[in-house]
């Protein structure tokens, strides 16, 4: 393909600049040529032909004279730093048109392909006149982005001719994880995990700091109960307790091949970084220091440990850019980048596929090194189809053969967690949907145990 025919064919895709004929104007040629054919039973002249072909043409080019020029258009875009993977965000183009010219658009934005397109978007302008044109979108894939142009096509009044106009807008947007985990925790700590009940408050009777007087709920400890508050309020009241704050949470995230299976919504990595993030967030609020080590066959990304709630956004920025590798996870070597970097005891919170973790043998040798100063703990996602499979009735061969397949891979999973449970290894999976309220409940559960 030439130069001239690629630049036209850009043209065409909204990739270029120039000056197009409009179905209009084609569709009014057609007519023309039609009408002069039939025409030629009356033996009229050619030089009617041409005139009235010359007519026509002369027409459009008055059209596109009366179009506002590229230099009495400017052009603004205004979006969000920051887009949550999943989540519906608004983009503004303000349009501004000096000229004493109204006009027709059609317009496409430059965004990835990795975002939600509803382009072209049509519409008008008045003359002399600035208009906001909105459009919603969806990024899919984190990262960081460069929207850097806007194909902006417009006609004039008749709208036969069209002009193309490439404008340089620069934007930068990074897709980070959906905080929607995080963000309810934080609005609403109890209402999210209910912990202030019988869900998951089991602290030891007397161990951690006074923290605040509240009212009684069903499962608290009645000599806990602050008689002279429940006089004054004529409501029983109890009295809060909290563990010591100080302690520390190293968060460990699984980036290897298994963590790239597709789940309903995402993959796994999706999810355990969202439940990641919410822990973080509990973890913070809570007055911990929070470490985060990010992890495939080799060592991607470690934030050191620190509190308060700032950390959270360096943490966000440290991984939101995490991609699923095509290698499998070297849990050895993590483990022992691990020993020589946190040498004060704290809870490793593994995200990570437990099915592949319990065929590491030399990682069990050197977690049974680290339990003596750490505290173990690993999530998972329910493979749903193998649960799926469980429960399928064997109405044939092959539904019964899937079904004892199904039925031995789960009690072999069995038989491995209980090896390593019993070395103080503690393993355990849910729901995709509940992954992250399960990871906060089981710290906050290790929290209020005082169990570090």
């Amino acid at each position: 393909m030439t130069k001239l025919l690629k630049s036209w064919w850009a043209r065409f895709l909204f990739q270029d600049k120039g000056v197009l004929p409009t179905k209009r104007l084609l569709l009014v040629f057609l007519l023309l040529s039609l009408v002069l054919g039939l025409s030629t039973v009356l033996e009229i002249s050619w030089g009617f032909v041409i005139t009235a072909n010359i007519v026509v043409l002369f027409i459009s080019l008055i059209d596109l004279f009366i179009s506002p020029s590229k230099k009495q258009l400017f052009f603004q875009r205004s979006m969000a730093d920051e887009f949550e993977r999943g989540i519906v965000y608004t983009v503004k183009i303000e349009v501004q048109n000096d000229s004493p010219y109204p006009f027709s658009y059609r317009m496409v934005d430059g965004l990835p392909q990795s975002f939600a397109r509803p382009f072209p978007m049509a519409g008008t302008i008045p003359k002399e006149a600035t208009v906001e044109i909105s459009y919603d979108t969806t990024a899919l894939v984190r990262g960081k982005y460069e929207i850097n142009k806007l194909y902006f096509r417009y006609s004039s009044l008749l709208s036969l001719w069209e002009k193309q106009v490439t404008v340089e807008l620069g934007d930068s947007v990074k897709v980070i994880p959906d905080l929607t985990e995080t963000k309810h925790y934080l609005e609403n700590a109890q209402k999210y995990l209910i912990y202030e009940g019988v869900k998951i408050r089991r602290q030891r009777s007397g161990v951690g700091d006074f923290s605040k007087i509240r009212s009684y709920v069903v499962g608290d400890d009645p000599r806990k109960i602050n008689w002279r508050q429940t006089a004054k309020l004529r409501e029983v009241m109890t009295n809060e307790y909290e563990p010591e704050h100080g302690k520390y949470i190293t968060i460990l995230i699984d980036c290897g091949r298994m963590m790239g299976a597709e789940l309903s919504q995402g993959n796994r990595l999706e999810k355990a970084l969202e439940a990641a993030l919410t822990v973080t967030a509990a973890a913070l609020q809570k007055g911990d220091y929070v470490a985060v080590l990010a992890f495939s066959n080799e060592i991607k990304v470690f934030v050191p440990p620190a509190k308060g709630m700032a950390h959270l956004q360096t943490i966000l920025q440290a991984i939101y850019q995490l991609k699923v590798d095509p290698a499998e996870s070297n849990y050895a070597a993590v483990l022992q980048y691990l020993e020589m970097v946190q040498k004060k005891r704290s809870l490793l919170l593994l995200f990570s596929d437990v099915r592949t973790f319990l065929h590491e043998e030399s990682a069990l040798i050197l977690l049974k090194r680290l339990r003596q100063r750490h505290l173990f703990l690993m999530i998972g996602i329910e493979d749903q189809t193998l649960l799926k499979r469980v429960k399928e009735e064997p109405k044939t061969v092959q539904a019964a053969m899937r079904k004892s397949i199904a039925q031995q891979q789960i009690l072999l999973k069995k038989r491995e967690k209980n090896k390593w449970e019993k070395q103080g290894l503690v393993m355990i999976e849910a729901r995709e949907e509940k992954l992250a309220i399960t990871a906060v409940s089981h710290y906050v559960e290790i929290m209020n145990q005082n169990l570090l």
